[in-house]
């Protein structure tokens, strides 16, 4: 026998833009814990930055390249499914999606080179305030399943205001200076 029920999940529009976008979920898990997820949106491989909640499908999606947040819930030995909730915070966008000509091929590799030369800054910022944001949320004691490697490194003046818009959902980071 299956659990049925009505849900209801609101979405705001404005997440709907696309863009560099920081996120955290916030899981609820079965046990009572809360474990945490870092992560950011912002391609490695195109020039594309699709919104939050794009992502939010496929973290929990079956997609083996696309689902870690799933992953990341069973390597620590629980069913997604079982969780109590899932609240994803997000941040942005902190940078524009790059903008392509309405002609853009992704097979048009020197449109496509030039396009990344574009993307890759944005793209590296937002993945060093990737890190930075799971490194601090883990080191005022939040419980973060993920480690982002990144190389880059965050510019303070950036990310001081992305730290202190995610302190109001996690308070703990108004600890740090």
């Amino acid at each position: 026998m299956t659990d049925t029920g009505t849900f209801r999940l609101t979405l705001p529009g404005q997440m709907l833009r696309r863009g560099f976008w920081l996120y955290v979920w916030k899981v609820a898990a079965a046990d009572g814990r809360e474990l945490l997820y870092v992560g950011r949106t912002g391609d490695n491989s195109s020039p594309n930055a699709s919104p939050p909640y794009i992502r939010m499908g496929q973290h929990l999606g079956s997609m083996k390249n696309q689902n870690a947040l799933r992953r990341h819930l069973t390597t620590c030995g629980i069913e997604p499914e079982t969780c109590g909730s899932f609240e994803l915070v997000a941040h942005g966008p902190i940078h524009p999606e790059v903008v392509k000509p309405e002609d853009f091929d992704h097979a048009d590799k020197l449109m496509r080179d030039s396009l990344m030369e574009l993307h890759t800054p944005f793209r590296n910022s937002v993945g060093a305030m990737e890190k930075q944001l799971e490194k601090e949320l883990r080191s005022v004691g939040y419980v973060v399943m993920n480690e982002v490697k990144w190389k880059h490194s965050v510019n303070d003046a950036e990310w001081i205001p992305i730290r202190r818009a995610f302190a109001t959902d996690f308070p703990k980071l108004k600890d740090l200076k």
